[in-house]
């Protein structure tokens, strides 16, 4: 319990004031089109059906549930040689060549050059160090896109039996153990057991970026448009939770609300969604 204290207290300091939040609303808004012009890729990335739902999301200003639509999510996470291959067809995209409005000098920094990732690194291990504008260009160039940060949480509450394991006490508990493992990003993908939806690799390797990943806790309950300025004091963030006792959604919904789009980060990738008007029964 003392631990999971300690990790909580943390990540509630990383929303702690209002000038910085603020600032963040006003100054960050992420665009939903890149301008660069961008080479389709054939990346075949297998995907599992979500049929959707509704849902109580871990932060709530009020009692209401979201509703999920059906829709598509990669079964694991993009991998260096994807990614790889998306930078050799798009060169602007590649570590020398990059805008800097959209990626941060941490870009691709372990790779030995734009075409050529580490020595050592795994070509189905997931990529990471990608910014957000990098992410979104590559779901843009297979045809998906990034799942939304709703569809994401939905997935990702679910345990290997269930669809909703989050009142499990060891839902939590085993997420935050898989967080403090060091140097997980550099597995491969898909080898641990897949949840309830036959989705891998959610908590066991990266962080990934959501479309709209920084929409919850810099604007109290974004889905309802609101601007909420009571979640904005010092660990504010907490009052709106659903959950108090889940540690390991308090350290994530806090890492999202402390980047920006074009933020890299050695454990951060992404995977890709696509929409569906397939309703299974």
């Amino acid at each position: 319990m003392k631990k999971y204290f300690g990790l909580v207290f943390i990540a509630l300091l990383i929303a702690c004031t209002k000038e910085q939040v603020t600032k963040q609303v006003m100054n960050d808004k992420i665009p939903q089109q890149l301008p660069d012009t961008l080479r389709k890729l054939n990346v075949n990335t297998k995907m599992a059906y979500i049929p959707g739902g509704e849902y109580k999301p871990f932060y709530s200003s009020d009692t209401g549930l979201v509703t999920v639509h059906p829709f598509l999510m990669d079964e694991r996470p993009i991998t260096n040689s994807e990614f790889l291959a998306f930078v050799k067809a798009n060169p602007q995209w590649q570590r020398s060549k990059i805008k800097q409005i959209y990626a941060d000098s941490s870009y691709l920094r372990t790779w030995l050059s734009d075409t050529t990732f580490a020595a050592d690194a795994l070509p189905d291990a997931p990529v990471c160090n990608v910014s957000w504008y990098a992410a979104n260009a590559f779901a843009q160039s297979v045809n998906k896109r990034l799942p939304t940060l709703d569809e994401w949480e939905f997935v990702a509450m679910a345990d290997r039996t269930s669809k909703d394991a989050r009142k499990k006490p060891e839902y939590s508990d085993a997420i935050i153990d898989l967080y403090l493992q060091k140097d997980r990003q550099f597995q491969p993908v898909a080898k641990s057991t897949p949840n309830y939806w036959g989705v891998y690799n959610m908590f066991d390797l990266i962080w990934e970026w959501t479309e709209d990943f920084n929409s919850v806790l810099t604007t109290g309950e974004s889905r309802g448009g609101k601007y909420e300025d009571k979640s904005l004091f010092c660990a504010g963030s907490a009052t709106t939770s659903t959950d108090l006792l889940n540690y390991a959604a308090f350290m994530r919904f806090s890492l999202r609300s402390s980047v920006k789009a074009h933020y890299t980060i050695a454990n951060l990738g992404f995977r890709c969604a696509r929409d569906t008007m397939i309703v299974k029964k």
